[in-house]
């Protein structure tokens, strides 16, 4: 049984307000028709004022300015409730830990496989490959020849990582000739891959996942990428062959990167974004083809005066 006193030790939070002896059995989303004591939730200062509604349970908030305290509420008092509460999540609401490699799975020759990692049921890891420790592949994925994945990686189910990339050239009598691949793909430490994502090898050379990266379900990463660490890349996003993106940059939902690209450190690519040319560091680029997120909305004001002039 969880109390509030273990979160709070847990956290270190120092701010608490009524029954730290509270137990806890579940979390849930912040309700004002919520009338059970046992169980913890989080508010944005954003909706604070929810609060005065709010009767029972335990609430992870930023401050309790112009709140009315409940007699069957504790509250956590954080600079940062949301992150709090996840980190309540992970540590004592997450399932246990899969381990153990599937019956049903098929590994190569030559290969090196970790301590305490899970594979899946029906997942196939080709020769040469090599999995870090801590690391889980989910059901049904593919892991290609010479493919080399990190510690502490979450690959989803039904990825193909490391599968041929798509590249043609045309002969002398204009029809398309594949361009064999011959590279792989490194996927670094504490790097997570949703489902139904492909990840392509590099023609010459690697495709790369540095550390932390995220990948988001349904994601397309071409031949001889290279993401940097702790971005983001969200889900139907299409990063184009060798492209170079840097350091804690968020790529939005269905964007596109056009091959060779080079996208910055700190970037923000926007939702739908068509990227054809290199970003700054610490740009945001929005719209089809992809602005300077000032130039686009400029040129939208131009435009919408003369619409409706």
């Amino acid at each position: 049984m969880i109390k509030v006193k273990d979160i709070v030790d847990f956290l270190g939070i120092e701010n608490i307000v009524g029954n730290q002896e509270r137990n806890i059995v579940n979390a849930i989303q912040l309700s004002t028709e919520n009338d059970r004591d046992d169980v913890i939730m989080w508010v944005s200062a954003k909706f604070q004022e929810k609060l005065n509604e709010v009767k029972h349970g335990v609430i992870i908030c930023e401050t309790l300015d112009s709140v009315s305290i409940q007699e069957n509420c504790t509250y956590l008092i954080t600079a940062q409730p949301r992150l709090t509460f996840q980190k309540v999540l992970t540590q004592f609401f997450m399932p246990v830990k899969k381990t153990g490699i599937s019956s049903t799975a098929k590994i190569g020759n030559n290969c090196i496989i970790g301590d305490d990692v899970f594979i899946g049921n029906n997942v196939v890891i080709e020769d040469n490959c090599s999995i870090g420790n801590h690391t889980a592949i989910d059901h049904n994925t593919v892991i290609k020849n010479n493919t080399k994945i990190g510690h502490h990686v979450i690959i989803g189910c039904n990825c193909t990582i490391g599968g041929v990339g798509f590249g043609y050239e045309k002969d002398e009598t204009g029809q398309f000739v594949f361009i064999p691949h011959l590279g792989n793909v490194v996927i670094q430490d504490f790097v997570e891959i949703g489902n139904n994502t492909c990840i392509d090898r590099a023609v010459l050379g690697q495709t790369i996942l540095n550390d932390n990266v995220k990948i988001d379900n349904l994601v397309h990463i071409a031949h001889g990428v290279n993401i940097g660490k702790n971005s983001l890349v969200i889900a139907n996003a299409m990063v184009a062959g060798s492209v170079t993106v840097g350091e804690n940059t968020w790529i939005a939902p269905s964007s596109s990167i056009l091959n060779q690209k080079k996208i910055g450190n700190n970037v923000t690519i926007g939702l739908s974004a068509v990227v054809v040319k290199d970003v700054k560091d610490g740009e945001t680029v929005i719209g089809s083809p992809a602005e300077e997120i000032t130039v686009a909305l400029a040129k939208k004001k131009i435009m919408n005066e003369k619409l409706f002039k």
